[in-house]
């Protein structure tokens, strides 16, 4: 679809006007960038200097989310540590009766070792987890990077006469 006014873009992005433009809506604007009108581009450009700005404060909510839950993350997983921690200091104290049956012993060491594989198991499902976290910021931070490029590249290519062709205006 080709945009040919203002106003068309403004509708395809769900806004009334310039200052409604939301953090959300810049990476959109910006894939929109190649179906406008070179001048409707340059006009709206124009009116928008707060780009720059909507950038920074989209990384700047992706970095309070992310530390965020990683700090809940950690809270979570050091409850959890400190759970099989005590399960594990429990089955110690009680293998040191000297009553115990050989049965006994035997489900007290079986109660410590599930409880270390468990601990295991739930910090590999961590690691998976903040794993998928990071790619998940470094995607986002990616496409405000390249929404940021895109952006400036293009007030660039505008302001110098460029086409969409690459080639210049005479």
């Amino acid at each position: 679809m080709a945009f040919d006014s203002e106003d068309e873009v403004k509708a395809a992005l769900g806004i009334t006007s310039w200052r409604n433009l939301s953090k959300d809506n810049v990476v959109k604007f910006a894939a929109m960038r190649p179906d406008m009108n070179k001048d409707v581009a340059q006009a709206i450009v124009a009116q928008l200097p707060v780009y720059a700005r909507l950038g920074l404060d989209v990384m700047e909510s992706v970095r309070n989310v992310h530390d965020s839950t990683l700090g809940s993350n950690r809270h979570s997983q050091d409850r959890v540590h400190d759970g099989f921690a005590e399960v594990r200091e429990m089955a110690k104290e009680e293998l040191k009766r000297e009553d115990l049956s050989s049965e006994e012993r035997r489900y007290y060491h079986e109660a410590a070792k599930e409880t270390a594989q468990k601990e295991f198991e739930k910090d590999s499902e961590n690691k998976r987890f903040l794993d998928g976290l990071l790619g998940k910021t470094v995607t986002v931070a990616g496409i405000v990077v390249a929404a940021g490029v895109a952006i400036a590249g293009g007030r660039a290519a505008l302001q110098r006469g460029d086409d969409t062709t690459g080639t210049r205006d005479t």
